[in-house]
């Protein structure tokens, strides 16, 4: 049976712990739930003179998609969290989820506390095939890097979706693990201490966030769940009102979602994306895809039949095959 993926606060938290003393980079590899014909590990060189190994999860697709969705995950930044939606996209979509500079199987080991070097390493992903067009969605702590990623190279994207942005300001719970981090902060497994340095050091870069924000034409979707209680939603609402004015910005709040949307039946975060994709194409958003979850399940079950197989080298094979003869 598949060990389920760990969600929530203190099992994400808890996974981390358990990754760090076994030496892995994932926290539940990838593998162990969707097969690599839905999701597979990728690896490519920073942006901006920056010379990082970069890992990510992607689609596998045999010809570009006519959409690209680039995901620029949080703090912790993991890609794992993300496989789902990967494995349920569909099939007329690529999606790319980053490790981003200092988290999972990405360099440096150290933290890189500094928004913009962050956006330039993380600039080739928006190399695109002739013709595609690529959403650009940020999350949380990934919202301000995606931000400044678009204002960088705004004729590359189509639409930005800014998915529980934190922009400097605390939610309860949000300020609650923070302090608690801060606190032990020597103890901690990377991920969890680099993740502590990058949310306490955000709010004195938010000036150029806000100016980059403000050069923006294209449409603006910014998603917030309406119980995030780690970036808060007023502040959500309220950045969507201070654009408001200026161009096409939607804000989108997700009713009985927290601030990790990807974290439940993966309809409910493709959904927006969908949703974004249809705003710049002037048509209502599609239903979610059911052959899409339907296909996922199928190749959940596939890979779990398929597991005990998946790591056998041609030695144990040769060795199996004989005891039958």
């Amino acid at each position: 049976m598949l060990k389920r993926r760990p969600k929530g606060v203190f099992e994400i938290g808890w996974a981390a712990m358990e990754a760090a003393w076994t030496g892995r980079a994932e926290h539940l590899p990838y593998w162990a739930e969707y097969p690599d014909a839905l999701v597979e590990r990728v690896f490519f060189r920073a942006g901006g003179g920056l010379d990082w190994r970069l890992s990510a999860l992607r689609t596998p697709r045999t010809r570009p998609a006519p959409w690209k969705i680039v995901v620029v995950t949080g703090a912790p930044s993991w890609a794992e969290y993300w496989s789902a939606a990967l494995a349920t996209v569909s099939a007329d979509r690529e999606m790319v989820v980053v490790d981003r500079p200092g988290f999972g199987g990405s360099e440096p080991v150290e933290c890189v506390p500094d928004l913009t070097v962050q956006a330039r390493a993380l600039s080739p992903l928006l190399e695109c095939a002739p013709g595609q067009r690529i959403l650009l969605v940020g999350q949380s702590y990934g919202a301000a890097i995606a931000t400044l990623m678009a204002a960088a190279q705004p004729e590359k994207i189509a639409a930005l979706v800014l998915l529980s942005g934190f922009f400097g300001d605390f939610g309860p719970t949000g300020s609650r693990l923070v302090e608690l981090g801060r606190r032990v902060h020597g103890v901690i497994p990377r991920d969890l201490r680099n993740a502590i340095t990058e949310v306490l050091g955000q709010r004195s870069q938010q000036p150029i966030v806000r100016e980059a924000l403000l050069q923006l034409s294209m449409p603006i979707h910014i998603v917030h769940g309406d119980e995030d209680d780690f970036a808060p939603t007023a502040a959500a609402r309220a950045l969507a009102d201070e654009l408001s004015g200026i161009r096409n910005v939607q804000f989108t709040l997700v009713p009985n979602a927290n601030h990790f949307l990807n974290d439940g039946p993966p309809e409910r975060v493709l959904a927006p994306l969908e949703a974004a994709i249809a705003s710049t194409q002037g048509v209502s958003a599609p239903a979610p895809h059911l052959s899409g979850w339907l296909r996922a399940q199928a190749a959940s079950l596939l890979a779990g039949l398929l597991k005990p197989f998946k790591r056998m080298t041609p030695q144990t094979v040769l060795s199996a095959t004989s005891s039958l003869s």
